[in-house]
């Protein structure tokens, strides 16, 4: 596996985006992602910074920042098929968020294992669109 990107939780979308794009990052990619109730920003060329904010309340993203406030939300690991990664990880113990793939941005896959096995860290499996 690479890493293919940091997400980080923000509260203010165009916030964050102005903050990075004064670091000198450039904005590769943005979009809402409705099954997830998130509004996504990508900073970089990758491996990318994944900006995340919820779109409603009820949002795990909502929640995450509820409760944590902004911060690095999860780390991305791309991988050429999450059907067989989550099988793998499965047999490993890992505990799984999902056990199939959900659409991502950018059209891609994605998958979640959970932090508690991670050493607290949230781990997503990209399976990028071709």
């Amino acid at each position: 596996m690479k890493l293919h990107h940091v997400g980080v939780a923000v509260k203010d979308l165009d916030e964050a985006i102005a903050r990075h794009e004064k670091l000198g990052l450039r904005l590769a990619h943005r979009e809402v992602v409705a099954s997830q109730k998130v509004e996504v920003a990508f900073m970089g060329s990758g491996p990318w910074i994944e900006l995340l904010a919820g779109t409603d309340g009820e949002s795990p993203v909502s929640r995450f920042l509820d409760k944590r406030g902004p911060g690095q939300h999860h780390l991305a690991f791309a991988v050429p098929s999450i059907a067989a990664e989550l099988k793998k990880q499965s047999a490993a113990g890992a505990q799984l968020i999902d056990k199939a793939a959900r659409p991502g941005a950018w059209g891609h896959k994605v998958a979640f294992l959970h932090p508690k096995d991670q050493g607290g860290v949230l781990i997503e499996l990209v399976e990028e669109a071709h």
